[in-house]
């Protein structure tokens, strides 16, 4: 499931499929999607994180068929990046593939040692969305996206935060003070702020590689 709770003007959405290693199915990512557009707008900053000892496996192998997936997938991450308050990553586990994601769409990233940050779409023969490349050379430079996406690389806590994957390393009660003191900020600040960011180097959400690309997406998608 999907919990979510609101202290010191700061949110916590968890989730909390620790027994399937968080991963994500339709269901969940559309109450994760919904947890995000209930508790972003009421507070000051965000908190995403995952209970017990992953932050998300990726995919739910068992209740993900077809376009579906990535459908949810994307409303997930664009409901994310749509916030306009600061979104942190309490990473506390693997990430691997939607779970880097997960992450990467949040504005900032805390690590626990245990934390490791893959995208190993060429082993599943899949592919991502242009955003995703863009968004992941951003952080983590060009180089570690190539070894991540071409060369299949997973990146630990320590390597993520030298190429600035990660911003910080900590864990959840840590992400969670970093959390109440932005929520201290000027609000219209950080609206700008992230605002700018967003248009300046992002860009809009273009689907054009990935529609190329329809037909190497599988019906069933692996974690």
């Amino acid at each position: 499931m999907i919990t979510s709770e609101v202290r010191d003007d700061v949110g916590v959405v968890a989730i909390d499929r620790h027994e399937r290693r968080n991963a994500l199915d339709v269901e969940h990512l559309d109450e994760l999607r919904a947890a995000v557009e209930d508790v972003g707008p009421r507070v000051h900053a965000l908190v995403i994180t995952g209970r017990g000892t992953s932050f998300c496996a990726g995919a739910d192998l068992r209740g993900v068929h077809g376009d579906g997936f990535r459908t949810a997938l994307y409303a997930a991450l664009h409901s994310i990046t749509a916030l306009p308050v600061p979104v942190l990553a309490a990473v506390n586990g693997p990430a691997i593939g939607a779970g880097t994601q997960l992450a990467i769409a949040c504005d900032l990233r805390v690590a626990a040692p245990s934390a490791v940050f893959a995208v190993p779409t060429a082993r599943n023969g899949l592919v991502v969305d242009p955003w995703t490349v863009r968004r992941l050379a951003l952080l983590a430079g060009g180089g570690a996206a190539r070894t991540m996406l071409l060369g299949c690389d997973r990146l630990d806590a320590s390597l993520a935060h030298a190429r600035g994957l990660v911003d910080r390393l900590g864990d959840l009660d840590e992400a969670f003070e970093w959390a109440r003191e932005i929520a201290g900020f000027s609000p219209s600040s950080l609206r700008y702020s992230k605002l700018a960011l967003d248009t300046l180097f992002e860009g809009p959400w273009e689907t054009t590689l990935d529609t190329e690309f329809e037909d190497s997406w599988p019906k069933e998608v692996p974690t």
